[in-house]
């Protein structure tokens, strides 16, 4: 071999050998990269996860507490909600039982999701439970939601593609199935007595909700963006808001309206009801078609208040105490209907398998649990701490 070759084909095997390593730092460094991204990631998704525990313990504990003499029950019930139904969904998402595996902070928020539909659960009865029935709620209430959200959102037993079904903001999957189990609920645990039984609210305690509706409020945008990308973020962000201000001002005028004088009842909870509506849509719609759909969902919530929760009641023999079906049900259903419009991409038909599965799913399921809840008894009064609470 010539001198000249030599010197060639060595220079060629340290040029390989140098691009070689190269390409090895470049590819760490992007897995570096990546990994940090994916970190994170992670670290916002669990700044939201707090949002969103805020809103279940501060937000609901507080809009519950209107029950005059029923608010120190309230909050006890919606600590001992939450407590079960976390642990319960990590435990059974982490033995694979029900569902994909997910990372943790995913579980994390998942878990935060199911609490919030069993909270809208718990708000049917709310009263006429005794607090070891909550906790036997939250055990059997979880498992079926878990179900539910296998069947929407990840094609369990094929019903329907996956990504066939969408809500994320969780319209269908986690308010209209919480407010439909609830109400099923009741059909069984509301007694004669109970139903002409009043629910009492004061100046005092209807401020109290007006806080915690306040905070729900406040956080919901990080409830709807809970997990969405993170370049979607602040445009779910946007809509969830201008949702929540065309409820709020839908509300102001249906009940001025129809009421003669502005209710703090409705406020405190229909004007929620754009943070409902939109969830399935939330980082999909255009901001003039959020703002659209939060007026919609006010109006509806403000006249399921007024007009369509008295005959419903008489219709199930059953009391919704909270009215969730007026804040969470015909709202989170007409979210989950819209999107069947407006979300490009989807199939029409399998959204509305979506919702048909959830309502039976959330009927059939609900009436089961509130037949054995009511095994366990009954309360001796209904809407009042001293029966189990000390003064």
């Amino acid at each position: 071999m010539r001198k000249g070759t030599f010197l060639l084909v060595v220079t060629l095997f340290l040029a390989g050998m140098i691009v070689w390593a190269t390409s090895n730092v470049w590819a760490t460094e992007k897995k570096g990269a990546e990994a940090a991204i994916e970190h994170i990631v992670d670290v916002q998704k669990y700044n939201r996860s707090i949002h969103v525990m805020a809103m279940l313990l501060v937000g609901f504990g507080f809009l519950m507490v209107f029950v005059k003499k029923y608010g120190r029950s309230a909050v006890t019930a919606t600590y001992l909600l939450v407590s079960i139904a976390v642990p319960v969904y990590i435990f059974i998402s982490s033995k694979g039982l029900i569902g994909e595996p997910k990372s943790e902070v995913d579980t994390l928020l998942l878990a935060e999701f199911a609490g919030a539909s069993l909270l809208i659960c718990a708000g049917a009865p709310l009263g006429r439970l005794k607090m070891s029935q909550y906790l036997l709620l939250g055990l059997l209430f979880t498992p079926c939601y878990m179900i539910n959200e296998w069947i929407l959102l990840e094609s369990g037993l094929g019903l329907i593609p996956k990504g066939g079904f969408v809500d994320t903001g969780g319209s269908i999957l986690i308010h209209a199935f919480g407010a439909l189990f609830g109400l099923a609920v009741v059909m069984t645990m509301t007694t004669k007595e109970e139903f002409t039984a009043p629910i009492e609210a004061d100046h005092t305690s209807d401020q109290f909700s007006m806080l915690g509706s306040m905070v729900l409020w406040l956080f919901w945008p990080s409830f709807c963006a809970g997990l969405v990308e993170p370049k979607l973020v602040p445009f779910t962000a946007v809509n969830v808001f201008l949702a929540l201000c065309g409820a709020t001002i839908a509300t102001y005028i249906v009940s001025a309206n129809l009421r003669g004088k502005i209710a703090i009842g409705d406020i405190a909870n229909a004007a929620l009801a754009g943070g409902v509506g939109v969830g399935a849509t939330c980082d999909t719609a255009g901001h003039p078609a959020a703002f659209i759909i939060g007026i919609l969902a006010g109006t509806l919530s403000t006249i399921g208040f007024v007009s369509i929760q008295p005959a419903l009641q008489n219709w199930v023999k059953g009391i919704d105490t909270c009215g969730v079906t007026n804040l969470h049900g015909w709202p989170g259903l007409m979210g989950g209907i819209i999107a069947a419009f407006l979300v490009p991409g989807i199939t029409a038909n399998n959204q509305f398998k979506g919702i048909i599965i959830a309502i039976v799913l959330a009927l059939v399921t609900g009436y089961v649990t509130g037949q054995v809840l009511a095994y366990f008894g009954r309360r001796r009064v209904p809407y009042t701490d001293e029966e189990e609470i000390l003064a």
